[in-house]
């Protein structure tokens, strides 16, 4: 088994992104951004155990032998990514002595799927890999995925949720297009030692944007050791919506599209309402750091570690990482705004590329098989090298038991909004992204940001009903 961070593709990408998008002022205040170092230390990976054959879905029936290219998003060797695929691939690899798997690594972001995306369209390099599913219209469109209702079994049907396992049928032909791994539901993530310091007493769970406000102006304090802390940050990227939620939340009515995903419906007075809402905590109530709506994700997880952001919004992957560190954390549902409860977040799944070698493919679909199965979770149990097991969310299969803390995730299950399963979602949040940041920055109001991206949203939607 190799292991690879994939970064320098993701670089050349980002740099072509910037040079054909107009640039995004940075809010007034925010400090300059730190130069990258021209060479960073590799970091520590612990070796991984032998594996000894069990058998059972981890043998794969193929009979090939060679190389399977498996990217993994978020993975870097050593962090809670990589190690539950490190030790489940090397668990395959026992099973199945003829195949190697290499490990890519890509980053959770817009520049990392889109280094995915061409990686698979240049045919070369990638056999199966990890990705949120609204990444995965386009390359089905293209032509570029293969369908596992082939290799479902009677099994698998009666075991993954069926409404999950539907989220991936978006060809138009009825098919399913991966294999569904976890459901990833955003919670709001507290610092209890942050509150505690700040003599305040954590809200109850059933609490409402009000709380949530009053908590992040107590808890944005001079901290003891003299350096300015805040109550809440978030990481705000073309590529994710962590923080939607805290908007969403306006009602019903606030979402993207209209339901039959004809009409742009982010430039309606009540999604003003939510959005000015939303940058309100930034602009009115300074409860964010200065460079908030700019902050990169390590910029927020880290903050958050080490106790200058009381309160984050993010996904079930920073749980064990912060199990790992030995952070006083708690996860609370994103807070209630006039009664509605709404959560952000998407299913996570593992796809296959299309392939002639119909002996590689079907040794790739076992691959996928087995790392969304129980079978997985009992070969990489919670352990300090995987704190909650190989599960970083709520499985998407019944046989799979959830660990804490990541149940706690399960109750926001049910009111997850998920981003539209659509080829033209990727274009239309690159459209949305520039305008929620200069909103947040204050340099535009919600309604004109969001009028003036309506028209070539909607033409987009147009075309793609033709």
């Amino acid at each position: 088994m190799k292991r690879t961070w994939f970064v320098l593709a993701a670089l050349l990408v980002t740099l072509g992104l910037l040079s054909a998008c107009a640039p995004v002022a940075a809010p007034a205040g925010a400090p300059a951004p730190e130069a990258a170092p021209t060479e960073a230390a590799a970091p520590e990976v612990a070796p991984i155990p032998e594996a000894s054959p069990k058998g059972g879905l981890r043998v794969s029936s193929s009979g090939y032998e060679g190389d399977l290219n498996l990217w993994v998003l978020g993975y870097t060797p050593g962090n809670q990514f990589a190690n539950p695929f490190d030790l489940a691939v090397a668990q395959f690899e026992a099973d199945n002595p003829g195949i190697n798997v290499e490990i890519i690594g890509y980053p959770p972001n817009q520049e990392g799927f889109t280094s995915l995306v061409t990686a698979v369209q240049s045919g070369r390099g990638v056999d199966i890999f990890r990705l949120p599913s609204d990444v995965l219209p386009q390359l089905v469109q293209d032509g570029l995925v293969a369908p596992i209702d082939d290799f479902l079994t009677e099994e698998d049907k009666a075991d993954i949720y069926p409404n999950v396992l539907d989220v991936t049928r978006i060809g138009g032909d009825g098919k399913a297009y991966a294999w569904p791994l976890w459901v990833v539901p955003m919670g709001m993530y507290v610092n209890l030692d942050v509150l505690e310091q700040a003599g305040v007493e954590p809200p109850a769970k059933d609490w409402t944007w009000d709380d949530f406000v009053e908590v992040a102006k107590a808890t944005t304090t001079t901290r003891a050791d003299g350096s300015q802390g805040y109550g809440f940050a978030g990481f705000i990227d073309p590529g994710v919506i962590n923080t939607w939620g805290l908007f969403l939340n306006e009602g019903p009515t606030v979402r993207p599209f209209s339901e039959d995903l004809s009409t742009f419906t982010f430039d309606t007075p009540e999604a003003a309402a939510a959005l000015q809402r939303f940058a309100d905590l930034a602009l009115v109530h300074k409860v964010t750091p200065p460079d908030f709506g700019a902050l990169l994700d390590a910029d927020v997880k880290g903050g958050f570690t080490n106790g200058t952001y009381a309160m984050v919004s993010d996904a079930t992957g920073f749980a064990p990482q912060l199990l790992a560190s030995g952070t006083n954390f708690d996860i609370w549902p994103i807070p209630s705004y006039n009664g509605n409860q709404v959560t952000s977040g998407a299913v996570g799944v593992i796809a296959v590329a299309a392939s002639d070698d119909q002996t590689k493919l079907q040794a790739a679909m076992d691959l996928g098989r087995y790392l969304t199965s129980a079978e997985v979770q009992e070969d990489v149990p919670p352990s300090e090298n995987a704190k909650t097991g190989f599960y970083l969310a709520p499985g998407a299969r019944q046989s799979v038991q959830t660990a804490p803390p990541l149940d706690k995730f399960v109750p926001f299950l049910p009111t997850m909004w998920s981003p539209p399963i659509m080829a033209e979602w990727s274009e239309i949040r690159q459209l949305i992204h520039p305008a929620l940041q200069n909103i947040v920055f204050g340099q535009t109001d919600p309604a004109t940001a969001m009028s003036e991206i309506a028209p070539e949203i909607n033409e987009i939607l147009a075309e793609r009903g033709q």
